[in-house]
């Protein structure tokens, strides 16, 4: 499929009377798409997409535009979205421990590169900690530092094993033995 096809797909899928913080609606999606505007209507349809709950075929479509586009991070963003729809979603706010306090020493990627283990809190027969492991997405920073804090997106490898957490627990980031971090979260929403 061509990019206007993706996103005017995408666009019908957006429903009637959804408007982004800067009242901007499918409306004028569709006056940047008649003036072949791909880039803004599909940055535009990112934003609407944040207002209100859109099925996976809405993120499908737009995964798909981006990367006919070449706009990898985009791409990256609405295939992560479309996860969340299919499995649910699971934000927080991450802080990493100072490398002086043992944490990491350089920053950690943003866009869903990395795959940590988590302490939510399932245990070994023995008593030890059962990890699970999640990959992570930044909100609105390219890369997290040591010592830092931030809102994150997490997308568990295995969903059903994080379905008991609810907002306001704390969970630890491991990516070695000692701890790296913390994370409160803020929402755990069922698969859309």
């Amino acid at each position: 499929m061509d990019v206007l096809t993706l996103l005017k797909s995408a666009s019908l899928l957006v429903p009637e009377g959804t408007a982004s913080e800067n009242d901007l609606t499918v409306d004028d999606v569709w006056e940047y798409l008649a003036h072949d505007e791909w880039e803004v209507a599909l940055g535009l349809l990112e934003e609407l997409g944040d207002v209100r709950p859109l099925p996976a075929a809405f993120w499908a479509s737009m995964a798909a535009a981006a990367e006919e586009m070449r706009l990898e991070r985009s791409a990256a963003w609405c295939h992560w979205r479309e996860g969340e729809t299919r499995h649910g979603v699971i934000r927080a706010d991450l802080t990493l421990y100072a490398a002086s306090d043992g944490g990491r020493r350089s920053p950690v990627p943003g866009a869903g590169v990395m795959r940590p283990m988590w302490d939510i809190g399932h245990r070994t027969p023995t008593g030890e900690p059962a990890y699970a492991v999640a990959r992570l997405w930044l909100e609105g920073a390219p890369a997290l530092e040591p010592g830092g804090s931030a809102p994150v997106r997490l997308a568990p490898l295995t969903p059903e094993l994080w379905r008991h957490l609810r907002p306001g627990q704390v969970i630890t980031l491991h990516e070695t033995r000692p701890a790296s971090g913390t994370a409160v979260l803020l929402e755990v929403g069922p698969p859309g």
